[in-house]
């Protein structure tokens, strides 16, 4: 059993990534923040500047804002958040939108009360709102998480400024992270420390799953699958994942539990390991036990990449959950690295244009890479090191691929922002 000290910080992990959150991420965060900002205020602002990292606008450009029906962009979610939203309530500050705050939202829209400016050279996820009525301002500064306030200011002052937090705003030890320590919590932990969170994610995201299989939802990947491909389990844990995504990224209004910051993640992490634990009939312990592994490894994963980047994050989360599949069938430390090594050494290189109905084909795509990684591990097969990315084990891999996605796709990053807003 892993020491003290790591079990109860990976159960922290646990309880702070895995938490609910209602539609697309970055759109929310920009909400959060507005909400916030107006809540300082005390007031409602005449005037708001929304001034956003890269890959902010980048993921809000193209996707739908929860609750608006066919609603997109960063002036959408920033006048929704100043009058609806519910900063208290972080991830889901939007659930008590009514159809008038729509309607007051469209009207401000039109009076172009939103001003939109780029955060050039900063951190990838940076959001900073700026509420001003007459002479009286409020600025709420979002940093490197999606609800971090970094800074509140009113009329000029600070009345919070948590300063430079290195890069990261989370409270647990992300060092103490590596795959044998993973697995052998997934093996130990006592379920009572991480089933209610674990529940909380199959519930939601499962029920996001089949409203993008009954309902018409962006592109249709998920139902697009099951039409085509059949109802094997290879086919049902790409498509209820895609389908997840498709719903999310169409505007439903069912909230999911994210991974690292990401619903599409969450969504990848969690529901092809409930659909193999069905299939293969295996115990709810066995599944929860699965759940825990694929989660922590694609915390694992994002804590080198950075939430926000140009590397997909739908490929960190399918390494996930290939690694759990290869658990639920009763693999250890030696499949499981292999299938790791497998998913990452085929399709590291998606890149993320941003969050929109695409990401569903992406998450498919890979999945379909983990479990074929998966089916080459059984059977010994693994990429070599020295082939690209892949390095002489797991872990090095895995740190290789965190550094191409973090360092190597910066440009990339920059190139894709530009060609998407025209530059």
């Amino acid at each position: 059993m892993v020491d003290q000290r790591v079990y109860s910080q990976y159960v922290a992990m646990l309880e702070e990534e895995l938490v609910p959150a209602l539609g697309c991420t970055e759109p929310i965060a920009i909400a959060f923040a507005a909400a916030k900002a107006r809540e300082v205020l005390g007031q409602f602002p005449d005037k708001i500047i929304a001034e956003c990292s890269g890959n902010i606008i980048k993921n809000v450009k193209g996707v739908i804002v929860p609750t608006t029906g066919d609603m997109r962009g960063i002036e959408t979610s920033a006048i929704l958040g100043a009058v609806a939203g519910v900063s208290d309530k972080k991830l889901e500050c939007l659930t008590d939108v009514k159809p008038e705050d729509i309607e007051k939202t469209k009207e401000l829209l039109k009076k172009g009360i939103c001003q939109v400016e780029l955060l050039a050279g900063t951190a990838n996820l940076h959001i900073i709102i700026h509420a001003i009525k007459g002479e009286e301002s409020a600025v709420v500064e979002v940093l490197y998480s999606h609800t971090n306030i970094n800074s509140i200011q009113k009329n000029g002052e600070y009345l919070y400024k948590a300063g430079e937090t290195g890069g990261t705003s989370s409270t647990t030890d992300r060092s103490l992270l590596n795959l044998a320590d993973i697995l052998e919590f997934a093996n130990t932990v006592k379920l009572e420390d991480v089933k209610p969170i674990l529940e909380r994610q199959v519930s939601y995201n499962m029920a996001i799953a089949n409203e993008g299989l009954t309902n018409s939802y962006g592109a249709n990947v998920g139902s697009t699958l099951l039409k085509y491909y059949g109802d094997d389990i290879k086919t049902k844990a790409r498509a209820y994942a895609a389908a997840g995504s498709d719903a999310r990224m169409g505007g439903c209004v069912l909230p999911v539990v994210i991974n690292s910051g990401s619903g599409n993640q969450g969504i990848t992490i969690c529901l092809p390991v409930v659909l193999y634990a069905q299939h293969l009939g295996v115990s709810e312990e066995k599944m929860y036990r699965a759940l825990t592994l694929s989660n922590l490894i694609g915390i694992y994963e994002k804590n080198g990449l950075g939430k926000l980047s140009a590397f997909c994050g739908a490929v960190s989360a399918a390494t996930g959950s290939g690694a759990a599949i290869a658990y639920l069938h009763g693999y250890g430390m030696d499949v499981i690295a292999k299938t790791i090594t497998n998913t990452l050494g085929n399709v590291a290189g998606i890149v993320c244009d941003g969050a929109k109905s695409s990401c569903a084909a992406k998450i498919a795509s890979a999945v379909d890479a983990a479990i074929m990684g998966f089916m080459m591990a059984k059977d010994g097969n693994v990429f070599g090191a020295g082939e690209g990315l892949v390095m002489d084990n797991v872990e090095e891999t895995i740190n290789s691929v965190s550094r191409m996605g973090r360092e190597g796709m910066k440009e990339t990053d920059i190139e894709i922002l530009n060609i998407m807003i025209g530059k």
